[in-house]
């Protein structure tokens, strides 16, 4: 299992990334949402589009869940 997190600032294109604490570009604590814990990204990133419709896996962390 894995913790996760959303992130409240989107990108350029407009995606709030789903990150995991290791990774080097999890947002600062005040701009992001924990997630909770899952057992793979795409249940994360599902829980993410709770919050963001336009949600993605970080390209770093969360490789297999990203579409860019």
């Amino acid at each position: 299992m894995q913790h996760y997190y959303v992130d409240k600032k989107e990108t350029s294109n407009g995606d709030h990334e789903i990150h995991v604490p290791r990774c080097e570009y999890l947002p600062e604590a005040n701009d992001r949402i924990y997630l909770g814990t899952f057992s793979n990204c795409g249940d994360a990133l599902r829980q993410a589009k709770t919050h963001y419709d336009q949600s993605n896996g970080c390209r770093w962390c969360c490789g297999e869940c990203s579409t860019g």
